[in-house]
């Protein structure tokens, strides 16, 4: 009999939002509560790609800044965590950025 777990497991896997697909697409290079920075190799050159990204992350109140760089490809995220943790779809991608991070704080 298959434990309830593994269906947790997978079901937190799947990409639902945009974000959890963006985030996926990306990677996660460092990690620490309150700032993420985040590589997008799709970005690099990408004007309209760094204007999308900054359009839908810009429209989280909760995040305090988001810093683009189209020649690096980078994003640089900064919030205040309390609050971000008070949208669940936010607090759903700082769980998966904060497992995936290379350096973590």
């Amino acid at each position: 009999m298959l434990s309830l777990g593994i269906f947790d497991a997978v079901k937190a896997a799947i990409p639902v939002t945009s974000l959890d697909f963006f985030l996926r697409s990306a990677e996660i290079a460092s990690y620490m509560p309150g700032r993420v920075r985040i590589y997008s190799r799709q970005m690099i050159g990408n004007a309209a790609l760094e204007r999308e990204v900054q359009r839908r992350l810009g429209a989280f109140a909760e995040l305090d800044s988001v810093t683009t760089n189209t020649e690096t490809g980078s994003i640089l995220i900064t919030y205040v965590p309390e609050r971000l943790r008070g949208n669940a779809e936010l607090c759903r991608a700082e769980e998966y950025i904060e497992k995936h991070a290379r350096r973590r704080a």
